[in-house]
């Protein structure tokens, strides 16, 4: 079995995009690298996980993935303080009881963490997937629609069974 590795933020869950509002509401600069890691720690995650839906029927995708019994699947998330990584552990053991969560440290490549050889990884951000790639792992790119980016793209989750039928 392949391991796969799916990503939270703006891939599960569309936590990026009220995130981003409430930073463009407080005024809070994007390349002020300061003030937005403070915004994210702290945040009220157990709010805005309660206030943000599946992104493409997600959860339902993922059961979909773990039936299919091709991958060992893991969510593998990048977290900017304990409270972020207790609420979206405890969100995914409720959804998702039979899939391992990886936390990673913000300021740590998720490849530093797994091993991304021959892995396969699901994420909405082009940056991570790049890193994979030069790890030898293969990236695949989460978009909400298919924008033609320089990656295999994918809409819903589930897409990942057919690209690699063993």
């Amino acid at each position: 079995m392949k391991q796969l590795y799916i990503d939270f933020d703006g891939v599960i869950l569309d936590t990026m995009t009220k995130s981003y509002e409430e930073l463009n509401k407080r005024g809070i600069d994007l390349k002020d690298q300061e003030k937005v890691m403070a915004f994210f720690r702290e945040l009220d995650w157990k709010k805005l996980i309660e206030e943000t839906e599946p992104i493409n029927d997600s959860i339902n995708e993922i059961k979909k993935i773990c039936a299919s019994k091709k991958f060992n699947v893991y969510i593998l998330t990048h977290i900017n303080s304990t409270n972020e990584m207790v609420e979206k552990i405890k969100y995914l053991h409720k959804n998702l009881p039979q899939v391992t969560i990886v936390s990673v440290p913000k300021e740590i490549p998720k490849t530093e963490v797994v091993n991304a050889s021959a892995a396969i990884l699901i994420d909405d951000y082009s940056g991570n997937i790049k890193e994979w790639q030069k790890k030898l792992g293969i990236g695949i790119k989460f978009v909400k629609e298919l924008e033609g980016s320089d990656y295999p793209e994918i809409t819903h989750l589930s897409e990942v069974i057919d690209m690699f039928n063993q």
